[in-house]
């Protein structure tokens, strides 16, 4: 059965969530675990009422990434702003909402605590359950947003703190085939974008450079793992600097066209190849893509493709590829790796 009973937080009452609660669930969901103020409302876990996002980018590019202790500032004080603009948006009030629901980790402590809190506080003001949510899941789930999709499927999960290859069972059962045993594939981005002088973010940024340049101008390598599905990104990293420190050396015009572009090639090949064959060694002909990264046009290039071998090929709009609460939202309705426990508290990692 895809339903779950929850406890309203004050007077403990019943309240029936998932596919086969026989009734619409409105879902009112905050996210905060990075450097996003969000804030929406999503019924039944695919349609979407309202999503309200307040980003810190501007703040945090002269530092040149995230710096937890401003994320969490900024959020404090974007956070009453977002929540009124979601109901606003979905012309809801809080006593139309079945379930309020908050990311409860992995993510920045401070970051986290400030969304947690506002969710539980209106959990609590409204008498409805309160429902903590894997921000993991939530960027997987985030492909049933305006969707038919459904299990059993693929999914390729690339963010800047994760990399997995993940068999996704049906709505609330999932088992990590592989995953990145360094660095993830986001950080991975961010770090070669720094040495050939991008700015923050980063990963947007080399991806649009890369476009212009030869994607085989230069061959890194790929590092060879006991675990075929697993990953590891720190080698190339390296590579890639030594890669850029020796061109400095030959001339003055660093080729950073040519080397962002042989960067995405490699990575985006080892992505597709690891995902295909970890498809292709369950019988799965759906794979979907999730996180951050999802959003890059190369990688979304090579797994779209797949459609003429007879996959289907899903990914999120782009604006449910960053961190949003349209994605918090449809997770805690298909109850994958959420906590219904109002004392539940935030962790920073798995």
């Amino acid at each position: 059965m895809f339903a779950k009973e929850f406890k309203t937080t004050v007077s403990q009452k019943p309240v029936m969530i998932g596919i086969d609660s026989k009734h619409d669930n409105i879902i009112f969901a905050i996210e905060s675990s990075c450097d996003e103020t969000a804030a929406a409302i999503v019924k039944n876990g695919r349609e979407v009422l309202s999503n309200v996002v307040a980003s810190q980018i501007k703040t945090h590019i002269e530092f040149g990434g995230v710096v937890p202790e401003v994320a969490a500032r900024e959020h404090l004080e974007a956070i009453n702003l977002v929540i009124s603009q979601a109901f606003e948006q979905a012309g809801l009030k809080g006593s139309d909402i079945t379930a309020f629901a908050a990311t409860v980790g992995p993510g920045l402590v401070g970051s986290l605590l400030v969304g947690m809190n506002a969710g539980k506080t209106l959990a609590l003001a409204y008498d409805k359950p309160f429902i903590g949510v894997n921000h993991l899941n939530a960027h997987v789930c985030a492909n049933y947003l305006n969707t038919d999709l459904k299990p059993p499927f693929v999914a390729l999960l690339i963010s800047g703190g994760h990399t997995q290859i993940i068999q996704v069972k049906d709505y609330f059962e999932q088992n990590i085939i592989g995953e990145t045993i360094d660095d993830a594939i986001g950080e991975a981005y961010d770090k070669v974008a720094r040495l050939i002088g991008l700015p923050y973010p980063g990963g947007v940024n080399l991806d649009k450079l890369a476009k212009t340049g030869n994607p085989f101008a230069f061959k890194l390598p790929e590092a060879k793992l006991a675990n075929e599905y697993d990953f590891s990104f720190s080698g190339l990293k390296t590579a890639s600097l030594q890669l850029i420190q020796k061109l400095k050396k030959e001339s003055d015009n660093l080729p950073i066209a040519d080397i962002a572009a042989s960067f995405q090639e490699n990575v985006s090949s080892v992505l597709f190849r690891k995902t295909k064959k970890a498809a292709e060694s369950i019988n799965a002909k759906t794979i979907v893509l999730a996180g951050g990264v999802a959003a890059n046009s190369e990688i979304r290039r090579k797994f779209f493709n797949l459609k003429d071998e007879g996959y289907n090929i899903y990914a999120p709009e782009m604006k449910y590829c960053t961190d949003n609460a349209a994605m918090i939202a449809s997770c805690a309705y298909f109850l994958a790796g959420t906590m219904d426990s109002i004392s539940v508290e935030v962790f920073s990692r798995m």
